[in-house]
Formats: C-alpha cells, sequence, structure tokens
C-alpha cells in the first residue's frame, strides 16, 4: 500500500499531568504515515480521489487544539482513531506524538510515544431465543451501526435453529453479519457485552436461554486465546448455526487455524451429520 507521509507538524497545545502544562501549554510534534491508495489520483490527477493531506493536518491542529487529556497514551491513541473515522481513504496511520518539552528533570531530546492503527475485519455471530427474537437482532445491528467505529458491511438471513447444549429451551434464530471495526478484540468484545446487557441478557445458565448472543466469530486473520475471548470462536466448525449464515454472506473467508474456508467447513459438517 503507498503512504502519505507527514513530518514534523508542530501544534502549541495544552495536555498533560501537570497544571502548569494545562494552563501554559507546550509544543508538540507530529509525525505520521497514513497508507492509502495514490493509484486512482495518479491517473485522474484529481484531488477528489486522493487524501487531501492538507486537510489531514488540519484535523490533527484542531483535535489538538481543541481537546485536553492528561496522558500522551490518551491522546495519540484517541488522535489516530479519530484520524481513521473522519478519512475514509485512509487504509491505516502510524502516528507518533513528539514532546519535546516535556517536565523531565534531565537534559533530553525528545520523548515520544507512536502508535499503529488500522482498519479491522470481524465477523459477529448473533442470536435470540427469548421474547421477540427478530427485534432483539435488529435493535442490536442498528445499535453496533450508530457506533462511529463499526461499520456493518453485510447481514446474513436469519436461520432458525434447534438450542446447542441445554436442550430443553426454545429454538433459537441464528445469524452472522461481517463488519469494518477500529476496536480491537478485547474493545470489540466489551462493546458486543453491552449490547447484550442493554437487551436484559443475564448469564445464569451456561448455553441457557438468552435474549441476545453476540460472540466474535473471526477477526482478520487473527488467532488468540485468553480466559475470556478465544478466536476463532471455539468449535465454530462443529456449529451449524454459525457455519450456514457465515456462508450466506462470505463463503470464501478461511479459518486461520483450520486453513479452511467456511465452504468447506459446511460441506465437511454436513457429511457428518448425513452419517
Amino acid at each position: 500500500m503507498d503512504k502519505i507521509i507527514i513530518k514534523g507538524l508542530e501544534v502549541f497545545a495544552h495536555h498533560g499531568v501537570y497544571e502548569n502544562e494545562k494552563s501554559k501549554g507546550q509544543k508538540f510534534i507530529i509525525n505520521a504515515e497514513i497508507e492509502t491508495d495514490t493509484v486512482t489520483a495518479s491517473l485522474s490527477d484529481d484531488i477528489e480521489d486522493t487524501l487531501d493531506y492538507a486537510k489531514v493536518c488540519d484535523m490533527i491542529k484542531d483535535y489538538m487544539v481543541i481537546n485536553r487529556v492528561n496522558l500522551l497514551e490518551t491522546l495519540v491513541n484517541e488522535l489516530s482513531r479519530k484520524l481513521l473515522i473522519s478519512f475514509d481513504k485512509i487504509e491505516s496511520v502510524s502516528l507518533e506524538i513528539c514532546k519535546p518539552e516535556a517536565p523531565i528533570p534531565a537534559k533530553f531530546e525528545n520523548v515520544s510515544i507512536k502508535v499503529e492503527r488500522k482498519r479491522h475485519i470481524a465477523y459477529i455471530s448473533v442470536g435470540s431465543n427469548m421474547g421477540d427474537r427478530e427485534e432483539y437482532v435488529r435493535n442490536a445491528i442498528d445499535n453496533l451501526s450508530a457506533d462511529e467505529c463499526i461499520k456493518v458491511l453485510s447481514v446474513s438471513d436469519l436461520i432458525e435453529t434447534k438450542p446447542y447444549g441445554v436442550l430443553k429451551q426454545d429454538d433459537f434464530i441464528n445469524g452472522v453479519f461481517k463488519i469494518e471495526t477500529l476496536y480491537s478484540p478485547v474493545e470489540l468484545l466489551s462493546r458486543l457485552n453491552i449490547e447484550e446487557s442493554s437487551a436484559g441478557r443475564e448469564r445464569k445458565i451456561h448455553w441457557g436461554p438468552r435474549t441476545l448472543d453476540l460472540d466474535i466469530i473471526l477477526y482478520d486473520d487473527l488467532v488468540m486465546s485468553t480466559d475470556t475471548l478465544k478466536i476463532p470462536h471455539v468449535d465454530m466448525e462443529n456449529r451449524m448455526f454459525v457455519l450456514k449464515p457465515l456462508c450466506d454472506i462470505d463463503p470464501y473467508v478461511v479459518h486461520p487455524r483450520l486453513k479452511l474456508t467456511a465452504k468447506e467447513l459446511l460441506c465437511k459438517l454436513e457429511a457428518r451429520e448425513r452419517l
């Protein structure tokens, strides 16, 4: 991917932990490497087809001046996310904010924090078997679409399925939707949990009835496992209610651990169930 590089953008702003930093302000230096397509603009020679780096610089300066935070860590993370939200043509950004006048009681050249942020593709499974199931699912997708860090790209048809695990409960409706997100996996899980809670989800019985169930099935080609989050979702290759709607929107997405497409996984599962 091509890059636009901005070096040494100087901004006077009021960020810092100490009161004199907040009141007097100080100089900050911003360096950015932005991945974006330049081919289209090179062919048309039209500024509308490229990323206007003057507008990017203006946005950085405005954000730095208008907002006030304590930590450089907060500033660089929030600003990098704001750039991705504000400019669709930015695929990823490497952002460094330098604080050459930081209150350090020693001779130093500079102190800075640098982060790299980009857009991610994730697949979310959704299910419900209580109350107005379709409304719970519809509201969840609408609410997530309204989040500036989430763009819903496609939504599968909903299918009715028998319960998995605890069998003495009502049938589910299940689906999968594909999103583009700026959230990390942990942040995305937290956002989905908030949505479940707002729908009245109660976690009383494992695999029990629920108003709304939202799970991260895939996130880019990431493989991770912690106490609270496992990606790809555990046992998804054996769950028809995941694979069928996943194939409805993206049959050729690859399971990063098994190295098989969703369509291949579904065919294998259907063959086993016919035995």
